[in-house]
This record gives C-alpha cells, structure tokens and sequence, in this order.
C-alpha cells in the first residue's frame, strides 16, 4: 500500500496526485513535437510551462533527452520506453472517444481529468458535454492557464470540482449529467492511485448511472514485482540527483499497490457489461513504439486498456 497516501488527502496542480497530471502533460508535450507524432496536443506545453512543480517542466527542455542518454544510457531508454507508453495511451484513448462519438455517444465524463485537454483538441460533434471530474484546484488551474491564452472548448465542458472518494454522482447530476442517455467514460491514470475497495465502489456507481449503450474505456493498474520497483526507484533517483531534479516525485509512493484488487475486465463482464482488453506493450508493439530495453519489460507491471459497452 501507499505510504504517502491518506484516506483525506488532496491536492493541486503541483503537488502529491496532481503532480502527476503534469508529469503526463509534459510527456503529451514532447509527443506533439515528434515528426511522427502519434497524439497531437496543442495545450499540453502552456498547461505544463505554468504548473509550478519544480520538476516537469524540466521535461520541456529539448536537450533534457539527451542529457540523460550522456549519464545513463540505459535509463534513456526507459525513459524513452515511458514516454512511447505514455503517447499510446492517449492514441488509444482518443481513438475510443472518436469511435464513441460516431456511435452518435454526446455525453462525456472523464473521472479524475487532471490535465486532460480532449475537450479542447478532439473534434467533437455539435452537442456534446464533457464533464471533467477532478479536484477543484486541478480543473481551476486547467480553465484559467487556457483561458488566459485565448483557448476554448470545442465541445460544452462543464467541470465537477469533486474528490472522488465523495459523493461525486451528486455532483455529477448537479452538473446537468443525465443518467438516461448513454455516456462515454474514461478512467485514465486512475486506478493505480485507489485502493482496491474504491475501485470496486467506483465501477459500482459508474454501471448504476450508465444507460444501456453506454462505454467506457479503462487504464487498468500494472502490478511490478518489489525487486523491480527498487531497482528503478534507484536508477531514477541516480540521475534525477545529477541533473539537480532532487525534488522529483517518487510515483511509487502515491500508489496503492494492492494485491487484492479485481481484474476490471472479469469485473465488467459480471456486472451488466461486455468487455475486451489491449496489453498496453501489445499495442505499443503494434504502434511501432517498443522501444528495447536492457531487460525485457514485465508484462505484469504494465496496464491493459480495457474497453467495454452497457448492456
């Protein structure tokens, strides 16, 4: 289990969970520029630049790749390998958004949106609502930083300024969700950060306001094995302290590594939903984004995308 986490705990932009949104931020930044770029995102930088963590926006630096590959080559390619996953994820979660949009889907929910820009950049259809569900301070921080640099939705986004581990539904409904219409969800980067009793409560509620059609798309949480972790952890702390970046967040210490927590799949399929799933190093292969690591990567400690429709 987490060791920085509480039951209370929350957050801004800069700090504990929310850090983390810039850290994925400032990888969609770095996608953008690639000539061959899998996911575009126009606001990732602006979102990153102004955060204030200390930490990520180092990642802005176009020399910051280079600077490591110098020190350790082998943690260069790691970081690589994590900045492949990264865009991925996204490619794979837009695609499932555009898919959902087509099957005429216009009420959208992203639950714990963190920097999440897709009601900006993705090109919704007239009348869609996106509600964004995260921390007050985080989606604050998100409307103004884009607000001030002339940037609007494309679809209506109405922001639910609500902890998760709260009565969220409620907050939801008081946004203008309507639990008679079909909904897309999406739980991206999230289920790592829960305990295995909230994420069970969270699909509960989910399925409770999903009308028959509804999807929702699913970054599972990849369990690494003790040793692997700390070896890792040790890698990064080596260069992190090289390159002055001693203040950088040790994700480790904001997830729940809980070993009793449900396959989401299996979870779905026994709770009103059909489900079918994507190893994320599958797709990577298959993106042409695997990048060789100096050990092969454990498959157990990456995330399957789960994708699945409402009975």
């Amino acid at each position: 289990m987490s060791s920085l986490r509480t039951d209370d705990d929350t957050w801004d932009i800069a700090t504990s969970v929310g850090s983390t949104a810039v850290m994925v931020a400032a990888a969609s930044a770095g996608e953008t520029e690639r000539d061959d770029a899998l996911i575009r995102d126009p606001y990732a930088k602006i979102l990153v630049a102004g955060a204030g963590t200390g930490v990520w926006e180092t990642l802005l630096d176009s020399e910051f790749a280079a600077k490591i590959e110098n020190l350790d080559p082998e943690a260069a390619a790691i970081f690589a390998h994590m900045g492949n996953y990264q865009a991925v994820r996204t490619h794979f979660f837009d695609a499932y958004y555009r898919e959902a949009a087509d099957a005429g889907i216009r009420q959208i929910v992203i639950l714990a949106s963190g920097l999440d820009s897709r009601a900006y950049r993705l090109d919704w259809p007239a009348g869609t609502t996106v509600y964004e569900i995260d921390q007050p301070k985080v989606l604050e921080y998100k409307s103004a930083t884009l607000r001030e640099h002339g940037v609007e939705p494309v679809a209506q986004r109405r922001e639910v300024p609500v902890d998760l581990r709260f009565d969220w539904p409620a907050a939801l409904h008081d946004a203008g969700f309507d639990a008679s219409l079909p909904t897309a969800w999406l739980a991206e980067g999230l289920l790592m950060y829960l305990p295995a009793e909230a994420q069970d409560r969270l699909f509960e509620l989910v399925t409770e306001l999903s009308a028959p059609g509804s999807r929702i798309a699913v970054e599972t949480a990849g369990v690494a094995a003790t040793d692997r972790r700390e070896a890792m952890r040790e890698r990064f702390k080596k260069f992190a302290d090289q390159l002055n970046l001693s203040s950088a967040l040790d994700i480790q210490e904001l997830v729940y590594d809980d070993p009793d927590r449900a396959d989401v799949a299996e979870w779905l399929d026994a709770h009103g939903w059909r489900a079918q799933g994507v190893h994320a190093l599958d797709e990577m292969r298959r993106l042409d984004r695997l990048v060789e690591l100096p050990d092969d990567p454990d498959r157990a400690a990456f995330s399957t995308f789960v994708t699945a429709q409402r009975l």
